[in-house]
């Protein structure tokens, strides 16, 4: 699958001319199992949003999308999945909040 289609690099991108605002996350990605990934902008290959590589500690960041891309878990080498289901009912602030609350992205 791929991660991104082009409707949703098109979101990503023109999130990124508006970097001010509080956008909805428009991706979610996870993988590992406990490894979560919520989007809102993307400038060429780094995009911003929340990662959770599921240490208790959730942080607002920048990753590199080649560098999800070519991540592998053990113990088969699964590579990370889109949600293609995810639908964000909250701006990105408020999933951080959330997140450091609990410690992980209930997302």
């Amino acid at each position: 699958m791929k991660l991104l289609t082009k409707a949703l690099r098109a979101k990503l991108e023109a999130n990124a001319e508006r970097p001010e605002k509080d956008h909805a996350p428009v991706v979610k990605f996870f993988g590992g199992g406990a490894c979560t990934w919520l989007l809102t902008e993307l400038e060429g290959d780094r995009a911003f949003g929340l990662c959770d590589l599921g240490f208790g500690c959730p942080e607002l960041g920048y990753v590199s999308l080649r560098e999800l891309e070519s991540l592998r878990f053990p113990p088969f080498g699964l590579p990370i999945e889109r949600d293609r289901h995810f639908k964000a009912d909250k701006t990105l602030s408020a999933y951080a909040e959330e997140a450091r609350m609990r410690g992980r992205i209930a997302a």
